[in-house]
């Protein structure tokens, strides 16, 4: 199914359609990578291992048990290692980064979904603030032997899963900077105009960073 966002009072004929599906798919957390011993076979690689990590599955845990926190150069992945913390963007790049040089078919993917108190809580008091009750964020995860992951959710985890996907594309580690920026602000800009034509684009970027500093309190 197509997802279409329609701007009030425009016939369907002016709709305009969101780039890919709606897709859904619900999210497994690090126990779905896999167990493969690690090479030494790059920088990425040779990190994990001096931390005493030996396995593929054992990174993705790690990863996603470190601190929530924004790095100091949000484009540079491998700071997450060396600053103890990272965002879902930062954590997954660096883990394709590793599943590259290991030879692991695994995929690094960003998408779009609408924030919301249920499927990111702490930023449902911004939210209300503005009188939104979700506005649009993009984030990573990675797609492994047909499963969508995220490591920094458990099992046990009841938060409400991330998606529908408004968009979706697989990425390289390094598109996390420039590239994720660009279309954030594109898919932002669309759904304002459509949806929220009341707020302009600077005040729809402010509040999503505000949700952002909400999430790493």
């Amino acid at each position: 199914m197509a997802f279409t966002l329609t701007a009030a009072g425009s016939s369907s004929s002016e709709a305009t359609r969101v780039r890919r599906k709606v897709l859904f798919a619900p999210m497994k957390s690090w126990t779905a990578l896999p167990e493969s011993l690690l090479a030494t076979a790059g920088p990425v690689s040779r990190g994990f291992l001096e931390r005493g990590i030996a396995t593929f599955r054992a990174a993705g845990r790690h990863l996603g048990e470190l601190p929530c926190g924004r790095n100091a150069d949000p484009s540079d992945f491998t700071l997450v290692m060396h600053e103890g913390r990272g965002t879902r963007r930062t954590k997954h790049a660096l883990l394709a980064a590793l599943a590259g040089e290991q030879g692991i078919p695994l995929r690094l993917m960003l998408a779009i979904y609408e924030m919301t108190e249920a499927n990111t809580p702490g930023v449902g008091s911004v939210l209300a603030r503005y009188g939104l009750d979700c506005i649009p964020e993009v984030d990573c995860y990675v797609r492994f032997s047909g499963d969508s992951i995220d490591i920094t959710r458990s099992d046990a985890d009841p938060t409400q899963p991330i998606g529908p996907f408004l968009q979706e594309e697989a990425i390289t580690p390094d598109s996390i900077g420039g590239y994720r920026m660009w279309i954030h602000h594109q898919f932002l800009e669309e759904w304002r105009r459509l949806t929220k034509p009341a707020f302009t684009l600077d005040e729809l970027w402010d509040i999503q960073r505000e949700c952002t500093a909400a999430i790493e309190r």
